[in-house]
């Protein structure tokens, strides 16, 4: 059991009940009933379902009150498997909803190879990428060019340190506070308690986090009946709950090459309600490889990108009249700007300048309408292509 120390008494001491409540709300405990001068709370765990643990939160400042956060505080430690001041540090962070991706690699538990980290913290980042989008505006196919409230919501996310387990990543979202109360007119519905507007209004964040939820929950019963029927499932019809072909990439992208089973755990600010139960979501190596057909499915069919624009180095020309350019370069609406081959159908005014930035290796730069084809890139409906300066 982790004994908590004199500095950790002390930082006890300085915790609100109020704080102390929030933190055990958002890892599933319940206030069971009221006692003199304090609550009872208790939760339940799946390896003693019969025998709860429970902690006595006390509702106002008193003489013992050190004493009885250090009882809180030793409970929590023993229960998360975590030292009382990882515990305080995170009650100190502003209201967020959490995160816990849990991967499998091989080796000692804790550790995780360099590959596998790069590939799953990538994979955490598009996939919120992908809910935000979502969030905003269902697609099947989200486009590459992101909204800047997107944007934003990616560069809010913080990863926590890792908790116990074979590896977890932990990764949390601040909610932004509460407006401002403003006096409602008696005759107005909200006056009301149960009117629109007696309940805080669901700020972005908490959206996004519904919205990951949802696709990922989606993802792992596509996957599955997909498997079930030995035939690709019906993606598309998922989009409306959170599912996309960049969510399914995503998940792909966190398992890394060796496709490792990893699951996603999820854990809820209290200062905004979350009805939905929510449990963790499991994904093995055939739903990845499921999740991958998908992914592909969605963009054959779905995945125009209109008016992208292409920046690179002419490659080869091919086709009737060299009509056919291969560009390698990058796309400017992707925010990870990988290098990739484009086959660019040309117009006829087109084609003398990309025989001229082939044989002199100049950059050019193509505007057009981007879609699959095949395993790459197609750019059809050319609206522009211009030689960059030598």
């Amino acid at each position: 059991m982790n004994v908590i120390t004199d500095a950790e008494f002390e930082e006890a001491r300085t915790l609100a009940p109020q704080t102390l409540r929030r933190y055990l709300s958002g890892k599933g405990w319940r206030a069971e009933r009221e006692l003199s001068g304090a609550e009872l709370w208790e939760r339940h765990v799946e390896a003693e379902p019969e025998q709860p643990y429970e902690v006595l939160v006390p509702a106002e400042r008193r003489r013992d009150y050190p004493g009885r956060v250090a009882d809180i505080l030793e409970t929590l430690a023993l229960v998360e498997e975590r030292r009382p001041a990882e515990i305080i540090r995170e009650m100190r962070l502003p209201p967020s909803d959490w995160q816990f991706l849990r991967l499998v690699p091989p080796g000692p538990s804790g550790t995780a190879p360099l590959l596998d980290l790069v590939s799953a913290l990538s994979g955490l980042r598009e996939l919120h990428t992908a809910a935000a989008s979502s969030a905003l505006t269902p697609q099947r196919v989200q486009p590459g060019q992101k909204p800047q409230a997107v944007k934003d919501h990616v560069a809010a996310v913080r990863l926590d340190q890792t908790r116990v387990g074979s590896y977890v990543v932990a990764a949390h979202t601040p909610l932004p506070p509460p407006p401002k109360p403003v006096w409602p007119s008696l005759f107005d519905d909200d006056a009301f308690s149960d009117g629109p507007g007696s309940r805080r209004p669901e700020p972005f964040p908490r959206r996004v986090s519904r919205t990951l939820f949802a696709g990922v929950t989606c993802a792992h019963a596509a996957a599955e009946e997909t498997l079930r029927r030995d035939s690709l499932a019906d993606f598309a019809s998922y989009a409306d709950a959170g599912l996309s072909a960049n969510l399914c990439e995503a998940l792909v992208r966190i398992a890394g090459e060796e496709r490792r089973q990893f699951s996603m755990a999820f854990a809820w600010s209290s200062d905004v309600r979350m009805e939905q139960a929510s449990p963790p979501v499991t994904l093995a190596p055939r739903h990845l490889e499921a999740l991958e057909a998908g992914a592909k499915d969605l963009r054959e069919k779905w995945g125009r990108e209109p008016e992208a624009v292409l920046h690179g180095m002419v490659t080869r020309l091919s086709g009737q009249g060299n009509r056919e350019a291969t560009v390698y370069g990058t796309l400017l609406h992707e925010d990870d700007a990988r290098v990739r081959s484009v086959r660019v159908d040309l117009r006829p005014e087109d084609v003398d300048k990309a025989t001229r930035a082939w044989r002199h290796g100049l950059e050019v730069a193509v505007k057009g309408d981007l879609g699959p084809y095949g395993t790459g890139l197609r750019m059809r409906q050319v609206l522009g292509f211009a030689v960059r300066a030598e």
